[in-house]
């Protein structure tokens, strides 16, 4: 079984091969996630990128430049407009093949991946194993940072891979496959973190986003497909992904895009804005 995708992906052999040529763009998408509070604050992975990054990668800043900042929520795609702004001034073109990775969790490179999948562009990748697989093979690394010259994206959404709290809640009403991201603990609602109240969007299923991976790769075909399959993933009609913020949510779509589940969505707001009303439920526990 290979992946329906292949294409989605790339080894560090492979972008060793083809780094530095003119249309290739590698980017570090680092965030730094801090529990402070009892609430997750970002940091841009910005100093550990100018420590070391792939030879040759430019740095893509997911908090400031490809989120709303105006937004009350962490993460949230901005407009259109702003985003494919923000998406030329990190020196990328539609013609450009574009390599991403990250220097902390590798979710923050599917989370770019599919901000640019969503403005329309359809040559990315995501480094398999991320940049340690680059370092364990020895490849060059260096310091400080490099800048592309900025370019101009004119986009063309794909505007089915977002949804918002009315298409969950419209899709629940249609028993769509509704998947919850995070980890187990706080799906259940049992861990000592959580979003402001305990437990998940009641009928959602549980798959953690770690499952998806093995140290850092994603796993396999045969072994994703039986790990996206063990929710109904893979055979719904149409799937929807949330998690805390919009971010871990992208590893399951993104391996499901992987295997050719195209009709997959991710809630941007997630948990952070589920919780905001009262009148939206969570139910605690196991059960969906």
């Amino acid at each position: 079984m290979n992946y329906t995708h292949p294409e989605y992906l790339i080894s560090s052999e492979e972008l060793q091969k083809i780094n530095g040529n003119d249309n290739v763009k590698v980017f570090d998408t680092s965030v730094l996630l801090h529990q402070v509070d009892g609430a997750h604050k970002a940091e841009s992975g910005i100093e550990a990128y100018l420590e070391e990054h792939i030879q040759g990668a430019g740095f893509i800043d997911l908090i400031n430049d490809w989120s709303d900042t105006d937004s009350a929520l962490n993460h949230t795609l901005p407009p259109l407009d702003a985003l494919c702004k923000a998406i030329g001034d990190s020196g990328i073109s539609q013609d450009d093949e574009v390599i991403l990775y990250s220097s902390g969790h590798l979710m923050w490179a599917t989370r770019a991946w599919w901000c640019l999948h969503y403005a329309g562009h359809t040559n990315i990748k995501v480094l398999n194993g991320n940049i340690r697989a680059w370092q364990k093979a020895g490849l060059p690394c260096e310091s400080g940072r490099h800048e592309f010259a900025k370019a101009e994206f004119f986009g063309s959404p794909k505007s089915a891979v977002f949804t918002n709290t009315h298409g969950v809640e419209a899709g629940l009403a249609q028993n769509t496959c509704t998947i919850n991201a995070l980890t187990t603990p706080l799906y259940e609602g049992t861990g000592d973190f959580f979003y402001k109240r305990r437990g998940h969007i009641p009928g959602s299923l549980s798959l953690p986003f770690s499952d998806v991976l093995d140290n850092e790769f994603f796993l396999e075909p045969e072994a994703l497909a039986a790990t996206l399959e063990r929710q109904g993933m893979l055979s719904a009609e149409n799937v929807i992904v949330y998690c805390g913020g919009g971010i871990a949510a992208t590893l399951d779509a993104f391996a499901c895009k992987l295997l050719g589940q195209d009709k997959v969505s991710v809630y941007d707001g997630s948990m952070s804005e589920w919780v905001l009303s009262e009148d939206r439920t969570l139910t605690v526990g196991a059960n969906p």
